[in-house]
């Protein structure tokens, strides 16, 4: 019996990313499993130079800065029946015309999850032992500090405020497991079961920001959780608290957070902002308790290559005619990123 037809796919992404995405090996790898060509790479599906690769795809191999998907693509691409998304989110990269017509879509948020949850711990740590505001003071006086400004600082016991298990959040608080801190929870979805069963103790919003040393945000950008940290809710933060945000800038009220760290009441790690960038005015890039990052939490580098993997994987599960481990439905995109 002959072996069945590798799927036809193509590549839709900004093609800077390609190599990073599929490094050599991988490349290979994956042309082994479908039959693409690698050169190839979609910027436009209005393109004319496209519509014949598109006609003929079966498969979309997508990434940043590849165009939203919506009817004049899909009719551009009659034969489509997936999309391998090699980043995180799939939001602005898919349509009501695209679930209308029955394509599979698959994405690499886990892969994606895994450095963000590692940033997330690094500065959980480094913020426990106030490394940056050590740092601005060892900058100014070229002393080490004395018992007295170290008093406060340790990261025995801290308590940690997760705000929503998702990807991100749920494989940090496997991180933080072997560490002598303290985990709480807020996740309206999660069960207080399955809340021990993470390691963490499930609480309201409003008791982990009161609670918690440092919290830090992992939940959706999406209508309900817009600015879910406004400013009654950042004053129930303790004084001397630590915010970090490798979510979305828009969780929080920019407005209100400002005026906290201009206050220097708060501290904060920022990787994403609202806007972002932030202006150049911005007090933020200035002020000593705000580490701002321009976020790089995600997949950087030789890191990219972690999303690549995900993406030949669906593929050879698609062309063995299974499932993806990874597909996204469109009933979740109401409350996942």
């Amino acid at each position: 019996m002959p072996s069945p037809q590798p799927p036809r796919a193509v590549f839709a992404m900004d093609p800077v990313h390609l190599p990073l995405l599929f490094p050599p090996p991988l490349m290979e790898r994956l042309r082994r499993a479908a039959d693409i060509d690698p050169e190839f790479v979609v910027r436009d599906f209005a393109d004319p130079a496209a519509s014949g690769a598109l006609a003929w795809a079966e498969v979309l191999i997508t990434g940043w800065g590849c165009p939203h998907l919506d009817a004049g693509a899909l009719a551009a691409a009659p034969e489509l029946r997936a999309v391998l998304h090699a980043a995180g989110s799939v939001r602005s990269l898919v349509g009501e015309a695209l679930w209308a017509h029955g394509v599979t879509v698959s994405s690499a948020v886990a892969g994606n999850a895994l450095p963000v949850a590692e940033y997330t711990l690094a500065m959980i740590l480094l913020a426990g032992k106030d490394a940056f505001g050590h740092r601005e003071r060892y900058r100014r006086t070229h002393t080490g500090p004395g018992p007295a400004e170290t008093a406060g600082t340790g990261n025995l016991g801290r308590r940690v405020g997760v705000v929503g298990a998702s990807r991100v959040g749920r494989r940090l608080m496997e991180l933080l497991r072997p560490f002598d801190l303290t985990a709480l929870l807020y996740d309206p979805y999660v069960s207080a079961a399955e809340a021990a069963g993470l390691g963490a103790e499930p609480v309201s919003l409003e008791e982990l920001l009161r609670r918690s040393d440092i919290v830090t945000l992992h939940a959706p950008d999406i209508p309900e959780t817009r600015h879910m940290l406004d400013r009654a809710r950042l004053a129930l933060v303790r004084d001397g608290g630590v915010l970090i945000n490798t979510a979305r800038g828009g969780l929080v009220d920019h407005e209100a957070l400002t005026q906290e760290l201009v206050s220097g009441r708060l501290s904060a790690v920022l990787d994403v902002t609202e806007p972002e960038p932030l202006s150049a005015g911005s007090p933020l890039y200035r002020l000593p308790n705000v580490f701002l990052t321009p976020h790089i939490a995600g997949s950087l580098g030789n890191e990219l290559a972690r999303l690549g993997v995900i993406v030949v994987e669906e593929l050879e599960r698609l062309a063995e005619g299974l499932p993806p481990r990874h597909r996204v439905r469109h009933a979740d995109l109401s409350r996942v990123a």
